[in-house]
């Protein structure tokens, strides 16, 4: 299989179903860090469930939906990018992420993601890629901006976490500003 690499300690690669037992350390290692916004912790919490969460973004990617990719460093998964949703009929998708505390601050994310936002653009025609992000998540905001992408509104209590109802901020990049952006 592939790795991108992002450092020469990091690589991003598909995230697949074999891959099970090294997702779910990983999910227990940062369980309450990555759970505080994003409710992927508490859907994997044994071996079964990773296997099944792995396995339906892997129907979904066969499907041209959906994919789930890995981030690694020195070796351990550490975190990951994602397409949340991908419509290739629509033109639209969903990008987002997740990342253990002690990979964070790198950029590792935003080499992940710049990755993604090209893929979808230039490979896939896609139109427009949006970021959902808890309002409270500073470090996921922070990342939308230096993606170039524009907060377009805020979902008031659209999202129900862990008992607590979220507002959810909507940001998106479209086809034509990417690549204005991308121009020297």
């Amino acid at each position: 299989m592939f790795a991108i690499d992002l450092a020469d300690d990091a690589q991003l690669f598909p995230l697949e179903v074999w891959h099970a037992e090294e997702f779910l350390a990983h999910m227990d290692r940062g369980r309450e860090f990555i759970g505080r916004f994003i409710g992927l912790p508490d859907r994997v919490t044994d071996l079964p469930s990773a296997r099944h969460l792995l396995g339906s973004k892997a129907e979904e990617a066969a499907r041209d939906g959906a994919r789930l990719y890995g981030i690694r460093v020195d070796g351990t998964l550490v975190g990951g990018v994602l397409f949340r949703t991908f419509d290739p009929a629509a033109g639209t998708c969903e990008v987002g992420c997740w990342l253990e505390p002690a990979a964070a601050g790198r950029g590792l994310v935003t080499k992940a993601c710049r990755i993604l936002l090209d893929w979808a653009f230039d490979v896939r025609g896609m139109h427009r890629v949006e970021w959902h992000v808890a309002s409270g998540n500073a470090a996921s905001i922070a990342v939308a901006e230096r993606l170039g992408l524009t907060r377009e509104g805020v979902l008031r209590q659209n999202h129900l976490h862990r008992g607590v109802r979220q507002d959810t901020e909507v940001w998106a990049v479209l086809a034509h500003e990417r690549a204005a952006a991308r121009r020297p």
